[in-house]
């Protein structure tokens, strides 16, 4: 507790601002991005052909297909992607059965489908098993079959057996080999990200700048489209770094709300990890905006109102109006208020200016739901997940009615999976910080429910997100209901962060 003006407050000492005022001044070299554009397409249209035209071997064409997911700029291409997939869709499995390829590639090929929303079955490792339905020996000397086939497993779906035993056999063989004095650095270093972070269920902006350096390395490389993805990569950064230098001087607010953490640089990580495509800069900066407002509402209720100032505030944010200001009983609280109405308002405005109106409605009822019953931190993270798919709606002209009646259907089995991945990731990462502060966390209800220790309690949830995820995967894969697949892929990219 803080004596503020005679008035006891309980504020928290959060740890300062990591960054300071180092982005508010960053400068933006106009050349050099010039430069990585005109360089970006001329390539372009190469790597267009290469995809399109002059690789029509299947197999070489999936390979090209992963490099471009995997590089990062594969948003280029999506139509041509999606075309050359709906033809190999029909065409490949035949081929996968009449021709023995290694683990590696039919490994290769069915993460590129699934990762795109297309169920491949997953009988066809079969072949890859003895007679009781056990991984033949043989296959773990094939380290980069058992690689492939460790980042394929991670797009199970329930009921695929085999899928959950190629998960348990690669990850204990791909242990073992991390430790070998005999792997090579560079192998060692790949195969401990993969077992660290699997492809699929990383953050993709992360996952390009880690691979390029990986696939800089390796032999078999296209050195066209290496450089096309380092041009890329920094004039898509350079961007990035702009938004970030705008929003730093338009959301510095620490002299209005001095209690509360001002986390406008891990609100942009956030907002890319979510959709990093150029296209979508006026969604992340309103992406940026509305998670920085969560934040100093959070705080307002945990770090520094009282009791009775909340539920007035509280009322003003159920009826949501302009003239609730006047009822509020502190300067702070009104400052807040302001900058609440401001900052929805401007995505009022966006998705008007787009002709999506019908979004607004779904973004004030989800906002209402939150604030029934004041501190957030007592809100249930279903409520909490149901905001942030309609906050990352709102910023995508792709999202149609269809897709705020998909994402907030309450029978959706995809929206419970992410709701129960946030919820017990959230405990995993912050259970005995939050322990000490007096809240209760899930897994201490587990660890007395269950009588077992906090680490079983940690490896019980491991498991459940791990069931979540399946359905998560199920829910990705095609027909979506008519939602589009940028949306669906922007939905996933919230659960990969």
């Amino acid at each position: 507790m803080a004596n503020t003006k005679g008035v006891m407050r309980p504020l928290v000492n959060f740890p300062e601002d990591l960054w300071c005022d180092r982005f508010l001044s960053l400068p933006f070299n106009n050349s050099e991005f010039e430069s990585y554009t005109k360089q970006v397409e001329a390539m372009k249209e190469t790597v267009k052909d290469m995809l399109v035209v002059s690789i029509t071997d299947p197999i070489e064409k999936m390979h090209l297909v992963n490099s471009l997911c995997r590089l990062g700029v594969s948003y280029h291409f999506e139509n041509e992607i999606e075309e050359q997939l709906n033809h190999l869709f029909i065409t490949l499995p035949k081929l996968l059965d009449d021709n023995d390829y290694d683990l590696h590639i039919v490994a290769l090929v069915f993460q590129i489908f699934r990762f795109n929303g297309y169920k491949l079955p997953c009988g066809l490792f079969s072949k890859f098993q003895d007679g009781d339905g056990k991984f033949k020996e043989q296959v773990m000397g094939d380290v980069k079959g058992m690689v492939s086939l460790y980042e394929a497993s991670h797009f199970r779906t329930n009921g695929e057996a085999i899928l959950d035993e190629a998960l348990d056999f690669t990850t204990k063989h791909l242990r073992s080999l991390a430790n070998q004095s005999s792997t090579s650095p560079h192998l060692r270093e790949y195969i401990e990200n993969a077992l660290f972070r699997p492809y699929h269920h990383s953050m993709q902006r992360l996952e390009a700048k880690l691979y390029i350096s990986f696939y800089e390395k390796d032999e078999s490389r296209n050195d066209i489209l290496l450089n096309f993805a380092k041009y890329d990569f920094n004039r898509v950064q350079l961007l990035l770094q702009q938004e970030l230098t705008v929003l730093s001087r338009t959301q510095d607010l620490k002299s209005k709300f001095p209690y509360a953490r001002h986390r406008v640089v891990e609100g942009l990580f956030y907002a890319l990890g979510v959709y990093f495509e150029p296209r979508y800069a006026a969604g992340r900066n309103m992406l940026v905006k509305q998670t920085c407002l969560v934040c100093f509402i959070d705080d307002a209720y945990e770090a520094y109102g009282l009791y009775e100032e909340l539920q007035y505030f509280t009322d003003a944010i159920e009826r949501f109006d302009i003239s609730s200001m006047d009822e509020l009983p502190t300067a702070n609280q009104k400052k807040l208020y302001d900058t609440l109405l401001h900052v929805i308002g401007e995505a009022e405005y966006l998705v008007q200016k787009e002709g999506r109106s019908y979004a607004i409605p779904y973004t004030k009822d989800e906002r209402s739901k939150l604030s029934v019953g004041g501190s957030m931190k007592k809100m249930s993270q279903h409520l909490m997940t149901r905001l942030a798919m309609t906050q990352i709606l709102i910023g995508m002209e792709e999202a149609d009615q269809n897709a705020f009646h998909w994402i907030l259907n309450s029978n959706n089995k995809f929206l419970k999976a992410l709701q129960i991945c946030s919820r017990l990731y959230n405990d995993i990462v912050t259970n005995e910080d939050e322990e000490k502060r007096g809240f209760k966390t899930a897994s201490m209800c587990y660890m007395k429910q269950y009588n077992v220790s906090r680490k079983e309690a940690i490896e019980a949830f491991r498991a459940k997100i791990g069931d979540a995820w399946k359905d998560i995967n199920e829910g990705c894969m095609r027909p979506t209901m008519g939602v589009p697949m940028q949306v669906v892929r922007a939905t996933l990219n919230y659960q990969r962060l």
